[in-house]
């Protein structure tokens, strides 16, 4: 996997605290980056269903749906790293 570097500024005494905790700021941010956009995907995902449902309403069976939903879901998790 090739990797970028991202540069944030902090206030110093956050910093500071985070060295005391010894937290690994790199895995937690990229962690919650991840989660971040996971839970945009997502979203942007509801709302297309969410729009496909409303012109498709009464011409596709609702459990057909929900298969191609966890068919997608399935094809398109992230590899492990």
């Amino acid at each position: 996997m090739v990797s970028v570097v991202i540069s944030v500024r902090i206030p110093k005494e956050l910093k500071e605290r985070l060295e005391r905790l010894d937290v690994n700021v790199s895995e937690v941010v990229r962690e919650m980056l991840e989660r971040y956009v996971e839970e945009v995907e997502g979203r942007i995902l509801a709302e297309r269903l969410r729009r496909l449902h409303e012109r498709l309403a009464g011409r596709v069976d609702p459990a057909l749906i929900a298969k191609l939903v966890r068919e997608d879901r399935v094809n398109n998790q992230p590899t492990p790293s």
